[in-house]
């Protein structure tokens, strides 16, 4: 079978990948969580014109220095006055009071001298001066949060000044994810001959929820057929959106997942990218539950679910933006020509004084690791068939996440 190239592979992967339903959360639940519709305020804020400080709401023609002023109220957050400035008169005002009708200018308390129901101006008031008018931060009906961002907590802050107790988002996606491999032991066992601690799920797990998902973990399947079948039926059962195979998505006679993949009904789209590392990576659906087979060297899963994992769950959760960006960097030391395969080399990001960033490949890009993984804070990308590159030479990089 001729290797997919890695585009129409994840082409595949997001063919009718549409937002999941929508419900209503209340704001407290809403953090990180993708908007189903634009939002508009439903108020103006300020509603009405307010202090920006402390200090005499006046006139500002009355307001000159030396003019003594009669103080005929106090204002405070929440407490208006309920009169009227007229000339020569002033209110005392707090932050966040409303302005009373007739003044145009707020005198803060520093620049003023209180003397019982009179104040004296010791700097001349100026028109505008110390006041927020109303609707300066936004007015009733401004679009201010648009469908498929992910919420901040700004976000948060905003929907509330906005007068929104609750936002339609969308449902988080389910993913799954087993693993497979007699190898396989939990961290914190002493491995027996031949056997590994398992570290895969810990990524896949992680990664999925930092985008919004919610995982179900299936544990770790045995290498036989009824047991990965089993696992697949499991996934199928709990709902999930995304079934994440780790492990057994080779051609040995114990990787088995592909077969028992096809035996659970399943439709392979694609099995073989052309891609370093990852080349064994399944992708295939039954009915809305998509699969995603990743290979079982550590490196290669971790990988291939950020390239292929990632924008599915975001293409499910309604995100606005599904793709990785690229970077513009210059490599740091030479490299040799690709092969047919595009190569995603872990390396260091470095900036020098001048702001240029430069791409250090890590010295070994072996797929099983992981101590050169975790150092890495980018992946350098190379087309296949890529010449010969030489230190300094332009590149392209996508940051890990951190």
């Amino acid at each position: 079978m001729a290797l997919m190239p890695v585009s129409d592979a994840l082409a595949a992967v997001l063919t009718g990948a549409e937002p999941l339903a929508e419900e209503m959360v209340c704001l407290d639940e809403a953090h990180h969580r993708v908007l189903a519709h634009d939002v508009a305020a439903r108020r103006t804020q300020p509603p009405e014109a307010m202090s920006a400080m402390d200090g005499y709401a006046v006139r500002a023609s009355d307001a000159a220095i030396e003019s003594r002023l009669t103080v005929v109220g106090a204002v405070a957050a929440g407490r208006p006055f309920a009169g009227r400035i007229g000339p020569g008169e002033a209110v005392r005002i707090f932050t966040g009071g409303v302005v009373p009708d007739g003044a145009d200018a707020v005198v803060i308390q520093e620049d003023t001298i209180a003397d019982g129901k009179h104040v004296t101006i010791k700097e001349a008031a100026i028109c505008g001066r110390h006041i927020r008018p109303a609707g300066v931060d936004f007015r009733e009906g401004d679009v201010l949060l648009r469908k498929g961002i992910r919420l901040t907590e700004r976000d948060l802050a905003l929907a509330a000044g906005m007068n929104h107790p609750h936002l339609a988002v969308i449902r988080r996606p389910r993913v799954a994810i087993l693993a497979t491999g007699d190898e396989l032991v939990m961290p914190g066992t002493a491995p027996g001959p031949g056997q590994i601690v398992y570290s895969n799920g810990y990524a896949l797990h992680a990664l999925a929820r930092s985008e919004g998902a919610e995982t179900i973990d299936l544990g770790i399947a045995a290498d036989t057929l009824e047991s990965t079948s089993a696992g697949i039926r499991r996934a199928r059962e709990s709902g999930a959106d995304i079934l994440v195979t780790t492990g057994g998505a080779s051609v040995g006679d114990h990787d088995l997942v592909q077969q028992a993949l096809k035996g659970e009904g399943i439709a392979m789209a694609f099995w073989k990218i052309a891609i370093r590392p990852g080349k064994p990576m399944m992708h295939g659906r039954i009915g809305a539950m998509r699969v995603i087979g990743l290979p079982g060297n550590p490196v290669s899963s971790y990988v291939c679910a950020f390239l292929f994992m990632v924008p599915l769950i975001r293409a499910l959760s309604g995100r606005s933006v599904i793709h990785h960006q690229r970077e513009r960097a210059v490599l740091g030391r030479d490299l040799g020509a690709n092969d047919q395969r595009e190569d995603y080399l872990r390396a260091r990001l470095e900036v020098r004084d001048d702001g240029t960033r430069v791409a250090l490949p890590v010295s070994h890009q072996d797929s099983s690791l992981l101590a050169n993984l975790a150092a890495a804070q980018v992946l350098l990308v190379r087309a296949p068939f890529a010449p010969k590159a030489e230190s300094g030479t332009p590149c392209e990089v996508l940051r890990l996440p951190v």
